[in-house]
């Protein structure tokens, strides 16, 4: 019988010290997950007052300036020229024009755009030998063709000249009449 007892205490002794360890190891595991999770705030507390443009890449907006525009341009031996501008990555274009008259055909130039964010201007240089084109760029979805120099039309006439981003139109009817 004091054998059994002896045996007994043993066993006991040794689950009562496994229990314990286990334990201890589990407290060292909540221990190391609450050090990292203050090393983490702290880290972001300090982040706020620390100035990171130094290092980030410059973003060239032009490249997210992109998308099709639409519009009816005024002509003087014609009804209109259906006008359709595709700005695409890597800074080309592909600008369509169609005169509203007998002969429906269209015509097509290709070449790069530029973007002047000081002037708010997209200039777009044709790969054959031609005057650039220049646009005042009014917001996200809108441009109104600018003069031969650059120069700003009349208010009567910016709206003859604008060009919507076919996501911003509803519709892509033209009206000739």
């Amino acid at each position: 019988m004091q054998a059994l007892k002896t045996h007994t205490k043993k066993n006991l002794t040794l689950i009562f010290f496994s229990i314990l360890l286990s334990a201890n190891t589990a407290m060292a595991k909540t221990d190391l997950t609450a050090q990292e999770n203050y090393a983490k705030a702290l880290a972001k507390i300090h982040q706020k007052d620390t100035d990171h443009t130094a290092h980030t890449n410059p973003i060239d907006k032009s490249q997210d300036f992109h998308g099709v525009f639409y519009g009816f341009l005024p002509c003087n031996d014609c009804n209109g020229i259906k006008t359709t501008l595709s700005l695409k990555q890597k800074n080309n274009y592909l600008l369509v024009t169609q005169p509203a008259r007998d002969s429906s055909r269209e015509f097509y130039e290709k070449g790069k755009y530029s973007w002047n964010e000081e002037n708010n201007t997209l200039i777009l240089t044709p790969r054959k030998e031609s005057t650039p084109r220049q646009y005042l760029i009014k917001d996200e979805g809108t441009i109104i063709q600018l003069n031969s120099d650059g120069t700003q039309m009349s208010e009567e006439l910016e709206e003859s000249y604008t060009l919507r981003r076919s996501d911003t139109v509803k519709a892509r009817e033209v009206h000739i009449h």
